[in-house]
């Protein structure tokens, strides 16, 4: 069984870079039976997909949050991370990472961190 864990400031200011990191533990970053994603869910509302990143290091990204987002990886470290660049308020979240079999057969999350936008 995969285990991941976010890892991250908890309160980024205005206009500033929210950056995440996922630690993976049971599984490999670079094993192609996996993809690695964040996605988040702002207070009230449901979740909202972020992004992921593939076996080979290729990202995709939601169309909404492209402009301001980035997803990569430390390989030596089985790490995945996430930037998430000139945040407002709106971006105030529980960001969770999660891994998902290729065939979509299953996905384990981490536990969530909040992150809350605010001066």
């Amino acid at each position: 069984q995969v285990q991941l864990q976010e890892s991250g400031p908890g309160l980024v200011k205005p206009s500033q870079t929210l950056s995440l990191t996922c630690t993976v533990s049971g599984g490999s970053i670079t094993s192609s039976n996996y993809f690695w994603s964040w996605i988040r869910q702002p207070p009230g509302k449901g979740l909202e997909w972020v992004g992921l990143i593939a076996d080979d290091g290729s990202a995709y990204y939601s169309p909404s949050l492209k402009s301001r987002t980035s997803i990569s990886r430390d390989t030596s470290k089985n790490q995945f991370s996430l930037q998430l660049n000139s945040v407002t308020p709106e971006d105030t979240a529980v960001y969770f990472c999660a891994g998902f079999e290729i065939d979509w057969s299953r996905v384990d999350w981490g536990q969530g961190t909040q992150v809350t936008v605010s001066s």
